[in-house]
Order: C-alpha cells, then structure tokens, then sequence
C-alpha cells in the first residue's frame, strides 16, 4: 500500500491550447453577439507572427518541462531530502504546484489584456528561474513548498497564459495549427524533461542538475520575451478584474462545464499508468518510459488535430476527441495488460488528451471578443484548477479503498470524459445546429 501512495501523484501533466477557422466545409451561418472578432484583421502570418509561435514553443518547453517532471523528483525526495516523510505528503508540493499554475489564469489573463505579454513574460521569466534556483538549495519540506510548489507555479502561470494569449491576436484562420505548434512545445518538455533530471540526479547531484535546468530555462524564456508580441494595443489598465457577463455567454458556460468534468478524469492516466504498468509486471525502469511515451503521443495530438481544427472547426474536432480520450480509459486501459497493449494504450490516449489540450483555448477563443481573450482563457483555468486538483487524490483514494484495483478509478474517469465531451458537443449545437458548418 506504501507503494501504491509512493507513486500516487507521479507526473503532473497538463498541457493546453490552439484554435482557429478556415477553409473547407460550410462556414457557421450565424454566431452569437458576444463574438465580434471579426472586427479585427488578423495578419495570419509574417515575420512577428511566427516568432511570437517559435518564443511560446521555447517558453512551453521548459515550464512544462518543469511541471512534467514532478514524478521524477517525488522519487529522488522520498528517497534522499524528504525520506522521513511519507509519499503521500510530498504529492502535495506537486500538487501545490499543479493548482496554482491553472488558478493563476485569471490574474494572469486580465493583465496580459491590460499590458501585453512583454513586461509579464520578463517578470514570469525572473520568478520561474528564481524558483528553480532556490529548489537547488532547498532541504527542508517547507522549502521545497515554497519553491518549487508556488514560485516555480506561478513563473510557469506568468510564461503559459501571455505566450497562448499573444498568438491568438495574430492569428485567426490558422489560430489552431500556431496555438498547436506552440503548445507541442510542452510535449516535448514532458518528454525531454524527465529523462534529462532522472539521468544526471545521479552524475552531477541534485542541486547541480536543477541549477542547470534553471540556467537552461534562463535562456530559453530570455528568447521568449524577445520574441513574443502582441499585435493589439494595451486595454485601459483601471478596467474591473473580473466581468460576470462572461458567464452570461451559454456557448461559455457550457465550454466550462465541460472542462470541469474532463479535467477532472483526464490527468488520472498521467498520474497512475507507471503505478498500473509495475503492478501488471512491468520492471520500473521500463515502466518509466511507459509515461514518455503517453507524452511523445500528446504531441502529435497538439499538432494534428490542431491543423484539421483548422479546416473544419474546433468544435467539430475536440467533441470527437475528448469523447475517444474517454472511450479509450473505458474499453482499453480496462483490458490493457503486457508491455504492448499498455504501451498502445499509453500512446492512443496520450494524442486523443493531447488534442483537447491543444483545442481547449482555440474553443474559447472562437465565442469570445478579441480584447477578452486572456481574461477568459485564464477564468477558465482558474475554474478547472480545482477538478485538476481533486481528480488524482480522488483517484488514489479509490485505488485504496478498493485493494489496488484500478477499475473504479478507470471507470471515474472515462466517465467524466465522455459527460464532458457532450457539453462540448451542446456548446457547438448552440453555435450551430448544422452537421457540416465549420464551428
């Protein structure tokens, strides 16, 4: 049972975003009032543009490169600093550090809306590397709280939130493939990441490996704040923080509760497919990869469907994709037993959550007003920060509970995948009741 707690939060993943419209099947005949972003032009391209995709792709890596790899460093503390504490109780600098990335999307939205994405990203950039920093001289569990759950957390929230926010006023018929291939940037960093600080904690030492990290990550948000940009002008500073009408918008609400219930099962795979793997008989060093390659998978589910997004609408492919993510933890990880089918299972529902976390914003982007696109792609995050939160505790209580059997926990989760994925698919009948017009 100590095992199964040791293992219980380990790997925080999450990853986000893309959107967009464009060519090919009939384009919505009508939209609801609160979408005017028709009244901007977007370049769709051109130097600024690009840049601002390849600074948000080098700003993803390495936070999420970060976030991904909390598993890796659960391991090394219950073995080494922290040992003397149980494994449950060092999840919660994990999971600390999962809730207040995802809650600080709202301060972080409404700023960027008020100042654009420069002076955030460079202070996102100080915070993140500072946080880095003093996790190398941490020894005490209150430290490693501070640093790595809420520093580390909120330089992440400050480099996430601007980066997908300032693409999105560049772009709007190829929103989806620019916000895909900047968040595959956090594929990458889930993949990367991982065996980047499990192979050198043993050559250069702790401190060593998370100072290089930290100077990495110094060099890669310093090109991301040179190269980020926004093409609207900042919005009046003394606006109110928070406007309930966004919730008056059906096509919103709907969005929202339908991450509710999908982020809410959709990081349980992350958390638990390397405790299922050892269980089935899998050795852990082998088990280990099993997650990278649940991530190598995500990537090219940021970048794909991102790219058909496209052409026939977010709506019209995140519904089917989050509705398989669900589908697959309920008829294929039940039955998934042997290296192979896991390692199917693992890369099957690694594009189909990456595809939802890659069309997520695009979704929002799409029933939103271009000078409200950070404050509500960070209200939705900041709403979604607690099923994040609660799914892999609850998960782990279930496996408890039921003597390490994995099948209710399956079940909890693929179940509130496929609810959520009909919200999403009542959010695109609200928009349009055409089976062929490109929502």
């Amino acid at each position: 049972m100590a095992d199964i707690e040791k293992r219980s939060m380990k790997e925080s993943v999450v990853g986000a975003l893309s959107n967009s419209s464009a060519t090919a099947v009939n384009e919505c005949p009508s939209r609801p009032p609160s979408v005017t972003e028709d009244d901007a032009s977007f370049p769709d391209g051109g130097a600024a543009a690009w840049l601002t995709v390849f600074g948000a792709f080098l700003a993803l890596f390495c936070s999420f490169g970060l976030l991904n790899s909390f598993g890796t460093f659960q391991t090394w503390y219950a073995e080494h600093q922290l040992s003397h504490y149980p494994p449950s109780t060092i999840a919660w600098i994990g999971s600390l550090q999962l809730w207040v990335f995802f809650f600080s999307g709202a301060f972080v939205g409404r700023l960027f809306d008020a100042y654009g994405p420069r002076v955030i990203l460079l202070l996102g950039s100080i915070m993140l590397v500072f946080g880095t920093m003093m996790t190398s001289i941490s020894t005490q569990y209150w430290e490693y709280i501070l640093a790595q759950g809420v520093l580390v957390a909120i330089g992440i929230g400050t480099v996430f939130y601007p980066s997908l926010a300032a693409i999105s006023t560049h772009f709007k018929r190829r929103r989806s493939t620019a916000l895909g291939i900047a968040i595959s940037g956090s594929g990458f960093g889930g993949v990367v990441y991982p065996i980047f600080y499990r192979q050198l904690f043993d050559r250069i030492g702790f401190a060593w490996t998370v100072r290089v990290s930290g100077f990495i990550t110094l060099a890669l948000c310093g090109v991301s704040v040179a190269t980020i940009t926004s093409r609207l002008p900042k919005s009046r500073a003394d606006a109110p923080w928070f406007h309930t009408k966004v919730f008056r918008d059906a096509p919103f609400r709907l969005v929202v509760i339908g991450s509710i219930l999908i982020s809410f099962g959709l990081f349980i795979p992350f958390f638990y497919i390397v405790d299922y793997s050892t269980d089935d008989g899998i050795s852990p060093q082998t088990a280990f990869y099993v997650l990278s390659v649940m991530n190598a998978g995500g990537i090219l589910g940021r970048l794909a469907p991102a790219c058909i997004a496209d052409a026939l609408g977010q709506f019209n492919i995140i519904v089917p994709c989050a509705f398989l993510a669900g589908l697959s933890m309920l008829v294929f990880w039940t039955f998934a037993h042997g290296l192979v089918a896991i390692m199917l299972f693992a890369i099957l529902y690694g594009f189909f959550s990456g595809a939802f976390n890659a069309l997520v914003v695009p979704c929002v982007v799409r029933i939103s007003e271009v000078r409200e696109y950070g404050t509500r792609i960070g209200v939705l995050y900041s709403i979604i920060s607690f099923p994040a939160l609660c799914g892999g505790p609850v998960a782990g209580a279930m496996l408890k509970a039921e003597g390490g059997s994995y099948l209710g926990m399956i079940m909890l989760g693929g179940a509130t995948i496929l609810v959520g994925s009909l919200f999403f698919l009542w959010a695109r009948l609200t928009l349009a009741r055409g089976l062929r017009d490109r929502v």
